[in-house]
């Protein structure tokens, strides 16, 4: 196997950044609430197999994303069904969120209805969902776990959980007391000198300090600084934010992110064909 060249290192970069989209779907971090992980990463997985199935050309510079497609081909059969059954169980999930009004509506949204809404027609609705909702089949282990957990919350904790729909202004849930909880907490952090890097994180990957006595003064120090250092320091705090910003990209419309991959992916393949041309 042959080292590869330095004007093949932009196809190779190019490559690299489809493995990392295909790693990212199979290795989802974010688990959000009222959606299956896993499941956005076959949604993710199915983006990138149809956008590599639209690349047609036959030259040797494509042969590693005809072998990727097949690969990918291979990944979406095998957990087929599986993605079906947890679609299956998310769409359950949502039918249950609705049936508790979650998330809340604003109060300027109500209608009549949802404004007369009482517990116990949140409990009727609730209990004909149970009954209504009861999967059958082997494949279907996702959409049994959902129904058997809500059988058995909804059992011991059901009557408890439906007080808010009879007391005016009590919240479903506690996630605006627990976010002031959680500024408290970064505020006593600040305040007592007590170790935390997340407020950091606000700031990009590098600060700079300057100590000054005047605008003026500031003004001079700033101007000390070359150009070519600023650029520099510039390109390497891009290219330090650029995964982030692919993950991003990727998490938003993974169509288009690998759509972008493979254009460039194209460009680069031409390029060097018509490098190879004259000699």
């Amino acid at each position: 196997m042959t080292a590869p060249t330095p004007r093949d290192e932009k196809l190779i970069e190019i490559e690299s950044y489809l493995r990392q989209a295909i790693r990212d779907a199979v290795n989802r971090p974010s688990r959000k609430p009222f959606a299956w992980g896993g499941l956005s990463g076959y949604q993710q997985m199915e983006a990138i197999a149809q956008a590599l199935h639209q690349v047609q050309t036959t030259e040797q510079e494509s042969n590693y994303l005809h072998w990727l497609t097949q690969r990918v081909e291979r990944v979406l059969v095998k957990n087929r069904s599986l993605a079906e059954d947890l679609q299956a169980a998310h769409q359950g999930l949502c039918q249950m969120a609705h049936c508790l009004r979650y998330p809340p509506p604003k109060p300027n949204g109500l209608s009549q209805n949802e404004a007369a809404l009482s517990s116990q027609q949140v409990a009727q609705e609730m209990e004909s969902l149970i009954q209504q909702f009861h999967p059958i089949g082997l494949r279907q282990q996702a959409q049994k776990d959902l129904i058997s957990a809500l059988e058995k919350r909804w059992k011991l904790y059901g009557p408890e959980l439906l007080h808010c729909y009879d007391i005016p202004g009590l919240p479903q849930d506690n996630l605006q007391l627990e976010a002031l909880f959680g500024r408290l907490r970064r505020h006593q952090r600040r305040i007592s000198g007590r170790q935390s890097t997340r407020e950091l994180h606000d700031f990009g990957q590098a600060q700079v300090l300057f100590q000054a006595e005047s605008q003026n003064e500031l003004l001079q120090q700033i101007q000390h600084v070359s150009q070519d250092d600023y650029l520099a320091h510039r390109q390497c705090l891009a290219q330090a934010e650029f995964p982030r910003q692919f993950s991003h990209r990727l998490h938003h419309d993974p169509l288009a992110t690998i759509h972008a991959l493979l254009r460039q992916h194209s460009a680069r393949r031409l390029a060097l064909l018509n490098q190879n041309g004259p000699s």
